[in-house]
């Protein structure tokens, strides 16, 4: 599970392949991507633990309005219908409002397993650059390496997170700043009142 308020080894990064110079080298390079690894696969867990504590609740929950549905259509005599009646249909409206938000759940194990996919396909053209002799050492192959990334992400929070990474913020940061956005899209919170971003 991912842990509240870890603390990261990898703090030496940040990319300078958009304006080299002569201290530019391919090993801060990989780094950088290596800590942007990191933060991905930190917030799939996270996104994961979240999911995961939904579905429990959900389930937890629609069992429970499960057993009250048994219990009123056990009890149901031609004298008192209207009464339970109207404590199945609470229940099922409740049974109904339980089980959409184990669908949403569900559909974040799918982000989840994309967002994996894609630290895998960035990691496997890491190792494809790192690996040329001829493309190593040439700033704009590492360009392209990270335009591709960039460009796989769908959501504003990966790229603002990706966009720390890159100009050397530490990663805990980057995830704030990813929570941050992310929390705020999940919510429709428009104001960026609680984090200043720049």
């Amino acid at each position: 599970m991912a842990s509240q308020g870890k603390q990261y080894h990898i703090t030496q990064h940040g990319s300078t392949t958009h304006n080299p110079d002569f201290n530019w080298c391919q090993i801060q390079e990989t780094i950088t991507m290596l800590a942007l690894a990191v933060a991905q696969v930190e917030t799939s867990m996270k996104d994961g633990e979240q999911s995961v504590s939904t579905l429990s609740d959900a389930f937890s929950r629609m069992t429970g309005y499960i057993e009250n549905i048994d219990k009123a259509t056990a009890s149901i005599t031609t004298d008192n219908l209207e009464t339970y009646k109207e404590t199945v249909r609470k229940a099922t409206q409740e049974l109904s409002k339980h089980a959409e938000k184990s669908v949403t759940a569900f559909q974040f194990y799918d982000r989840i397993s994309q967002r994996l996919a894609h630290v895998c396909d960035s990691l496997d053209k890491l190792g494809a650059l790192i690996s040329d002799p001829k493309h190593i050492e040439e700033p704009t192959h590492w360009q392209a390496l990270q335009e591709h990334i960039k460009n796989s992400y769908t959501m504003e929070a990966e790229r603002l997170m990706f966009e720390h990474i890159l100009r050397g913020e530490s990663i805990e940061e980057a995830l704030q700043i990813y929570r941050h956005h992310f929390d705020k899209k999940e919510t429709g919170d428009d104001t960026d009142d609680e984090i200043e971003l720049f």
